[in-house]
């Protein structure tokens, strides 16, 4: 009568001729992480810078907001300071929208920067493991071939 063939002495000796390599899982955990830490510095740095142009843009409304509030005796000097806040708020919209519009173009440029660079490293990790695995697989071959 025939036998069935175990596998697992079959199984065990493929698993150690194909060792997994955990090195290249870690290193790009690493990457991975410090890509994440630079671009929470872009997004944290782009927070504060526009938290301090809100907070400038409010403290210089409410100071133009100072004259419209004073009672005038004349209606005609109420409408002119009511006339001259509105001109002075649509100058201070215009000049914190394009600090705001800055903000926004570092905050692109910078991840661009990051992104590329991080398709650089990951571009040469790649090919260095496929080398490797190449030449690992290319060993554990010639070594079940002569077995």
């Amino acid at each position: 009568m025939a036998s069935t063939q175990d596998f697992t002495a079959v199984m065990k000796d493929m698993m150690g001729a194909f060792p997994v390599d955990t090195a290249s899982m870690e290193d790009a955990f690493k990457n991975t992480a410090a890509l994440n830490e630079k671009l929470s510095t872009v997004a944290l740095t782009a927070a504060e810078k526009s938290a301090e142009v809100s907070n400038k843009w409010t403290k210089e409304t409410l100071a133009k907001l100072s004259g419209v509030s004073k009672a005038p005796a004349d209606p005609a000097d109420y409408a002119k300071s009511v006339t001259d806040f509105a001109s002075a708020s649509a100058e201070v919209a215009a000049e914190n929208l394009a600090a705001f519009a800055e903000i926004a173009k570092k905050v692109q440029m910078d991840t661009v920067e990051l992104m590329m660079a991080a398709g650089k490293d990951i571009s040469e990790e790649a090919a260095t493991a496929v080398k490797k695995a190449t030449a690992d697989v290319t060993t554990a071959a010639k070594k079940a071939a002569t077995k």
